[in-house]
């Protein structure tokens, strides 16, 4: 584990032992190359989300690719975010244009360039499928996020993921089916890391959310100073605020309009006292409270 600048630089054990094995093997410079690539492909992230404000707390080298871990503090909407995801991706389409204008202009043809222009290539697009914790999934959760509420976009798009982790596990393990190609060892070994994560990250929906609500005071100061039209969500006044606030999107601020049986309304109230009570009246073991 490095520190520089106040960012964390760690390796994990796996890729220790993924590096130790590629000496063994004879691999070392491909693997070395490709991880290399990958380091390139956080340093994207990380660059955009500094520029977007966001603060940069470590980069994290995995057996299977890398992740740049980034603390927004409520100031990246949607849009940002799919910024910061193709920001990893373009890096590599970058390197790829750069390499591929050097091999024109010098006209050789060298192996180990073709190899960095596939390795690049094979990072951008694998990145980029609508799987979490991938940047295609980060977009897609993005923009999901615009049209639905941010605690469905949380639940639908990690059972999505989990379910697409399941079919990248199966394809793995399917030559066993024909007993006659060898195991798709790779594909089975991304797949169940992708699983794994994916169920860990939606048993996480439930801090995420608390997370997201937290924020929210930034989107209200952000939307005040644009002057915004606030989303109207209608409430009966028995309805537990849970279910309330799970109705909220996530770069839109709301007025909660409470309406008795007769379809008056009782009561305005903006989110912030909504949110206020909940964490004012929420039970120790999470269970749900009324709204006051």
């Amino acid at each position: 584990m490095i520190n520089v600048r106040g960012v964390t630089l760690s390796l994990h054990p796996l890729f220790v032992l993924v590096m130790l094995t590629s000496v063994l093997t004879g691999h070392f410079i491909e693997i070395m190359t490709l991880f290399t690539l990958v380091f390139i492909h956080e340093l994207g992230h990380a660059t955009a989300a500094s520029l977007l404000g966001a603060r940069l707390l470590s980069i994290q080298m995995l057996p299977f690719g890398g992740v740049a871990v980034i603390e927004d503090q409520g100031k990246l909407n949607a849009w940002k975010e799919i910024v910061i995801a193709l920001a990893g991706p373009l890096q590599n389409g970058i390197m790829i244009i750069i390499l591929l204008w050097l091999r024109n202009v010098s006209g050789l043809e060298h192996d180990y360039v073709n190899y960095i222009i596939q390795g690049n290539a094979v990072i951008a697009l694998f990145n980029l499928l609508p799987i979490l914790p991938l940047d295609g999934g980060k977009i897609l959760q993005s923009l999901i996020s615009l049209f639905f509420s941010y605690h469905r976009t949380l639940v639908w798009t990690f059972r999505a993921s989990i379910i697409t982790s399941l079919l990248f596990c199966l394809y793995g393990i399917s030559p066993l089916l024909r007993q006659d190609e060898p195991l798709h060892l790779n594909l089975l070994a991304v797949g169940i890391f992708l699983l794994y994560s994916n169920i860990v990250d939606y048993r996480n929906i439930p801090y995420r959310f608390i997370r997201f609500l937290l924020g929210r005071d930034e989107l209200f100061y952000r939307e005040a100073a644009k002057g915004s039209i606030a989303l109207p969500i209608v409430s009966l006044p028995v309805k537990h605020l849970e279910p309330v606030l799970r109705l909220f999107r996530r770069d839109r601020y709301h007025m909660v309009y409470v309406m008795n049986e007769q379809g008056r309304i009782v009561a305005v109230l903006p989110e912030q006292r909504l949110i206020r009570s909940y964490f004012a009246a929420r039970p120790p073991n999470g269970g749900e409270s009324k709204p006051k």
